[in-house]
């Protein structure tokens, strides 16, 4: 049986608990180790570098399901460049970017709530003058005072 890294080891090293390394091995993102004589699972060296890619394409917002597939290319890849890995890039960069649109929006939408002095959600929205972008879902004329 050749040496590895036991799973503590292996944990420790990538900056995950032993259950990330377990569920990660039950999801096929990581390959099942080989067992000593005494039933330990000892990894290869690169079970903490696979561990630490999953963890950074995690923190870029790739989901467990979409690092699967890019490991997966990569794995069948030839020596060539997985072509998934751009093209998923590019999607998720479209997501973020999309993200950023819709928290711009929000962030508008907040700034000038606070800039009128909404205080009361339900009376804020029932007025024409309400920033806050639900308004036309709102009774008209509700509130004829000053805004909010």
């Amino acid at each position: 049986m050749s040496a590895g890294l036991r799973s503590g080891q292996v944990a420790e090293a990538a900056g995950v608990n032993i259950q990330t390394l377990r569920y990660y091995e039950r999801r096929g993102l990581l390959a099942e180790p080989d067992r000593s004589n005494g039933g330990h699972r000892l990894y290869g060296d690169d079970a903490v570098t696979v561990l630490r890619v999953i963890k950074a394409a995690q923190r870029l917002g790739f989901t467990l399901e979409e690092v699967a597939e890019l490991l997966e290319a990569g794995r069948h890849r030839h020596g060539r460049p997985a072509a998934g890995l751009q093209e998923s890039a590019q999607a998720k960069l479209a997501e973020v970017d999309a993200k950023i649109a819709d928290l711009t929006t929000i962030r508008t939408a907040l700034t000038a709530a606070v800039a009128a002095g909404c205080d009361d959600l339900t009376l804020c929205a029932a007025s024409p003058c309400c920033p806050i972008p639900f308004t036309d879902l709102a009774e008209e004329n509700r509130h004829t005072g000053p805004c909010c």
